[in-house]
C-alpha cells in the first residue's frame, strides 16, 4: 500500500500562476511558516504592493551565491535571463498576512508560507520582477517508512527541546498532532537554525522519504552541537567559578591569620625575597630597578598573572653575576702546557691567547680581546675555545649560533610578552654562574634573517669592547657589563660573516692539518681517548705507525680529524666485541694489513693522480670548506665550427675564465706554433669531473689554459704536477686564496711540483717545512713561464 501526501488548499493546485517575486538574502520560506522580513529594495516593494492590490500571493525566493556576493545584483540587471541567474528556481508561494511602513522608507511584511513551487519563467518590467511559476507536489512514500521516519524525527525534537529552553514545550505536542508527514517535516525545520544551504537542500528535495531521512541527520547534527556548546560553557564557567572562589578563600585565610597574629607562608617567602635583593651586589640601577619591582609586588595578589611575571624577573636579577668573577690564572708557562697538552699544532692562536694573558698580568684590567676561528670542520676550533677556559682558568661558555634568525636569542624578549625570558647571552652567564667566562659563539658564519630581525646585527654590540659594557637585554631592561668575557667566535668560512661584525673580531685562521699532524694527533690524542671510551684501557692495544697513516689516506679524506676519530672509534668497537664474545685477553696490534679487516674496502686512492703524462688533462687546486681539494680538469679538440663548451657544474667565475683561457690561446697561436685559424675548424669541450658538485672560482684560470694548450698542441702535461692561479687575458697570473689548503691538498694527492702566483710566495711561511721540502714550488709571473715546467717537451 503506498501513501501519497500533497497539501489539499485551493493554493497548492497544479496550474500555473503569475506571481510577483520577493528575492530573500539568507532567508529560506518553508511551507507553513509565518516569518515577518524587512524590504528596502525598490522593486521588492513594488512587488508586495502589486500583490496586496491583488490576492496577497507572492513567490518567495533565496538568491543565489553569485546575487549574495554583489549588492543590489538582481536591481541592476535588465535581462529577466540574467535575473534568473541570481534567483533560486525552487521557492515557496506565501501570502501576505500585514503590511507595515516603516519611517526610514522600508517595509515590515509579514507573510505565510503556502506550498513549494519552481520558476518556469521570470518576467522583468520596470517596477518589479514577477514569475510564472507551478506548484510541486512531493513522491509518495511506503506507510511503513513514513511512520517509522515520522516517529525518529519526533523523538530527536523532542531530545532537541528538552536540551534547548528556547523552544517551547507546547511544541512537540502540536507537532505530534499533524498527520500530513510533509507539513510535519516543514514545520519542525522552520524551528531549527540550520545553515541556508542546508535548508535548501531541505526546500529542494522532491522525495519525501530523501527529504525526511535529511530532516533526521541534520537534527541529530544539531544536537551533537548544542551539546557541545553546552559542555564548552560549562567548563569556562567552572574554571571561572574555581578561581573566584580560590581567591575568596585566600583573602579569608589572610584575615584569619591576621586576626590570630600569624603570617602566611608567602609574607615569609616575600620578606626572603627582599633579603635577597638587599644582599645582592648589583648596579646602582639594577639594585634601584629590582626594589621597585619588590613594592609593586608585595601590594599584589598572589594570584594575579602580574605578580608571577614580576617574580620571575626579580629572580633573574638576583641569579645573575653581576659581580662575581673566576680567577684568571697568572702563570704564563702553565697556561701555554695547558694548551699544548689539550691541541697538537695551532702555533699560531696558542701565540695570540698568551699574549692576551701577559697584557693581563701588565694592566690588570682589559677590556676582552674577541677572537674569531675560521676553518674547515674538524680541526678543532670548539675544543681550542674549551682550551683557553682550561688555560686561563674560567669557566666555559658556549651558543651555537647556527640557523639563528631571531634577534630575540640575543637580546630577549620584551616583558609584555607571555613566556618571556633573557636572550641567550644573560641566560649562558646565569649558567656559568660568573662575569667573565670564557664566551664561545659557535657557528657564527651560519646565522640567517627573517621578518623577526638579524641576529648579526644583534651581535654588533655584544662583540664591540666600546659598546658592550652597557649591553642592554630586552627582558633586563639594564645596563649590564660584558667587558670581562673573553669571547671567541667559529666559522667555517670568513665571507659569510657580515662585514661590521668581522670589524669588531681579531680573525685567527686554523687551516687544514697535514699528514704527519694526523698522524700525531692520533697517536697522542685520538687513540688514547677512544681506547678509553670503548672500555678498553688497561689492556694492550697499539696502532702502528703504518695503520695510522692508513687510516689516513684511504679512509678519510679532509681537513681536520672528525673522520679520522670515527675510523678509529669503529676499529675500537670491533675489538671490544671480540673480548666479550671470546671472553679472553689478547693482545691487539692493529698494522697496516689489519686495518682492513676492521674497516673493509679502502674508500680513497691512495694518489689522486693520473698514472701516466696525458694530453689535455691537468691537475688543479681548489678550496673548500672541508680544505683543499685536487681538482682535475679535461679539454678535448674535436672537428667542428669553433664552439667552446664547458660542463662540469661550472659557475659563472669559472666559465669566465675558461673563456678568457680560449682568448689567451687565440692570441698567442704563432709562440705556440698553431694554426691562425685553428678555433674555426675545431670545438672545444672543457670538463671538471665530479659534475654534480658545483665548482666557482677564478683560480683554475691557468689549469684549464695549459690543458687547451696541451689538447691543440697535443703535447702532454706532467702527470705530477698541479697548479693554481687567475688568468688575465695577457697571460698574468694573478695571486689566489687558500694557499695553504691547496698545497696540503697536492701533498696528499701525490703531487711533486706546484706552479704558484708569484704573489703567493709570501704565504709559503705558514706552511709546514716538511710539506716543502718533499714539493718543489714554482712561483710565475706570466703564463710563458708555465709552460715549460707544466708541457712535457
Amino acid at each position: 500500500m503506498k501513501f501519497f501526501t500533497q497539501n489539499d488548499s485551493n493554493d497548492s493546485n497544479e496550474t500555473m500562476v503569475i506571481l510577483p517575486v520577493l528575492p530573500l538574502r539568507d532567508i529560506v520560506v518553508f511551507p507553513y511558516m509565518v516569518i515577518p522580513l524587512f524590504i528596502g529594495k525598490a522593486k521588492s516593494i513594488n512587488g508586495l504592493i502589486e500583490a496586496m492590490a491583488k490576492d496577497k500571493k507572492i513567490f518567495l525566493a533565496i538568491e543565489t551565491i553569485n546575487a549574495l556576493n554583489v549588492p543590489n545584483a538582481i536591481d541592476k540587471k535588465e535581462k529577466a535571463s540574467d535575473i534568473k541567474q541570481n534567483i533560486n528556481q525552487i521557492g515557496t508561494i506565501g501570502s501576505v498576512l500585514q503590511i507595515l511602513k516603516l519611517p526610514d522608507g522600508n517595509i515590515k511584511v509579514l507573510v505565510e508560507g503556502k506550498t513549494r513551487a519552481e520558476i518556469v519563467r521570470l518576467i522583468n518590467n520596470d517596477k518589479f520582477v514577477s514569475a510564472e511559476v507551478v506548484p510541486i507536489t512531493d513522491s509518495d512514500i511506503e506507510t511503513a517508512e513514513a511512520e517509522a521516519l515520522r516517529r525518529s524525527i519526533l523523538k530527536s525534537f523532542e531530545k532537541y527541546v528538552k536540551i534547548n529552553p528556547s523552544i517551547p514545550k507546547e511544541l512537540i505536542n502540536n507537532v505530534a498532532s499533524l498527520t500530513d508527514y510533509s507539513q510535519m517535516a516543514d514545520t519542525i525545520s522552520s524551528h531549527f537554525t540550520f545553515k541556508a544551504a542546508d535548508k535548501l537542500k531541505l526546500l529542494e528535495e522532491r522525495t519525501l522519504s530523501k527529504r525526511l531521512n535529511l530532516l533526521l541527520s541534520l537534527i541529530d547534527m544539531e544536537i551533537e552541537i548544542f551539546k557541545m556548546e553546552n559542555k564548552i560553557k560549562e567548563t569556562v564557567k567552572g574554571k571561572m567559578d574555581k578561581a573566584q572562589r580560590h581567591y575568596y578563600l585566600n583573602e579569608q585565610i589572610k584575615a584569619l591569620q591576621k586576626e590570630m597574629g600569624q603570617e602566611s607562608d608567602a609574607g615569609d617567602e616575600l620578606k626572603e625575597l627582599g633579603a635577597q635583593i638587599n644582599k645582592k651586589k648589583m648596579s646602582a640601577e639594577a639594585k634601584k630597578k629590582a626594589k621597585h619591582e619588590f613594592s609593586k609586588l608585595k601590594k599584589m595578589s598572589s594570584m594575579s598573572p602580574e605578580a608571577s611575571v614580576i617574580r620571575n624577573y626579580i629572580d633573574w636579577m638576583i641569579s645573575l653575576p653581576w659581580y662575581k668573577k673566576s680567577k684568571v690564572l697568572e702563570n704564563i708557562t702553565e697556561a701555554g702546557q695547558i694548551l699544548d697538552e689539550d691541541h697538537y699544532g695551532l702555533k699560531k692562536p696558542k701565540e695570540r691567547i698568551l699574549e692576551y694573558l701577559a697584557v693581563q698580568l701588565l694592566i690588570k684590567k682589559v677590556r676582552g680581546p674577541i677572537l674569531c676561528f675560521v676553518g674547515p670542520p674538524g680541526v678543532g676550533k670548539t675544543s681550542l675555545a674549551k682550551s683557553v677556559a682550561r688555560a686561563t682558568g674560567r669557566k666555559f661558555a658556549r651558543l651555537s649560533l647556527g640557523g639563528v634568525r631571531d634577534e630575540a636569542e640575543i637580546r630577549g624578549h620584551r616583558r609584555t610578552y607571555i613566556g618571556a625570558m633573557p636572550g641567550k647571552i644573560i641566560q649562558s652567564l646565569k649558567k656559568s654562574g660568573v662575569n667573565n667566562p670564557v664566551f664561545c659563539l659557535d657557528e657564527v658564519d651560519k646565522m640567517s634573517m627573517d621578518f623577526r630581525g638579524d641576529p648579526s646585527s644583534a651581535l654588533l654590540e655584544v662583540l664591540d669592547p666600546e659598546q658592550n659594557n652597557t649591553f642592554n637585554d630586552h627582558y633586563l631592561d639594564l645596563d649590564y657589563d660584558l667587558s670581562d668575557i673573553l669571547f671567541i667566535t667559529t666559522a667555517n668560512v670568513l665571507h659569510e660573516i657580515p662585514l661590521p661584525l668581522q670589524d669588531r673580531m681579531e680573525v685567527i685562521k686554523l687551516h687544514g692539518y697535514t699528514e704527519e699532524e694526523k698522524f700525531n694527533i692520533a697517536k697522542v690524542f685520538l687513540i688514547p681517548k677512544q681506547i678509553k671510551l670503548n672500555g678498553l684501557e688497561g689492556r694492550k692495544i697499539s696502532f702502528s705507525k703504518d695503520a695510522i697513516t692508513t687510516i689516513i689516506n684511504r679512509y678519510t679524506k679532509e681537513a681536520g680529524v672528525r673522520n679520522l676519530e670515527r675510523e678509529i672509534a669503529s676499529i675500537c668497537r670491533k675489538i671490544a666485541k671480540q673480548i666479550v664474545k671470546k671472553k679472553k685477553e689478547k693482545n691487539f696490534n692493529i698494522i697496516k694489513t689489519s686495518v682492513k679487516k676492521y674497516l673493509g674496502i679502502y674508500k680513497y686512492k691512495q694518489n689522486q693522480i693520473e698514472n701516466k703524462n696525458q694530453i689535455g688533462i691537468v691537475n688543479g687546486l681548489a678550496w673548500t670548506q672541508a680544505g683543499g681539494e685536487l681538482l682535475t680538469v679535461e679539454a678535448l679538440i674535436i672537428k667542428g665550427k669553433g664552439k667552446v663548451t664547458t660542463t662540469g657544474k661550472l659557475g659563472d667565475v669559472m666559465k669566465e675564465s675558461a673563456s678568457a683561457a680560449v682568448t689567451y690561446v687565440r692570441s698567442r697561436y704563432d709562440k705556440l706554433k698553431i694554426a691562425e685559424d685553428f678555433y674555426e675548424k675545431f670545438d672545444m669541450h672543457i670538463h671538471v669531473p665530479e659534475g654534480a658538485i658545483p665548482k666557482d672560482g677564478p683560480s683554475a684560470g691557468i689549469t684549464m689554459c695549459i690543458a687547451i694548450i696541451s689538447a691543440v698542441t697535443k703535447k702532454p702535461v706532467y702527470n705530477d704536477i698541479a697548479m693554481t692561479g687567475e688568468l688575465t687575458l695577457r697571460g698574468r697570473i694573478l695571486p689566489i686564496g687558500g694557499l695553504k689548503e691547496k698545497i696540503i691538498a697536492a701533498h696528499r694527492g701525490g703531487i711533486k711540483k706546484i706552479i704558484i702566483p708569484q704573489e703567493n710566495e709570501k704565504d709559503l711561511k705558514e706552511i709546514s717545512k716538511a710539506i716543502l721540502s718533499e714539493v718543489e714550488i714554482i712561483s710565475v709571473e706570466h703564463m710563458d713561464e708555465a709552460l715549460p715546467h707544466a708541457l712535457v717537451s
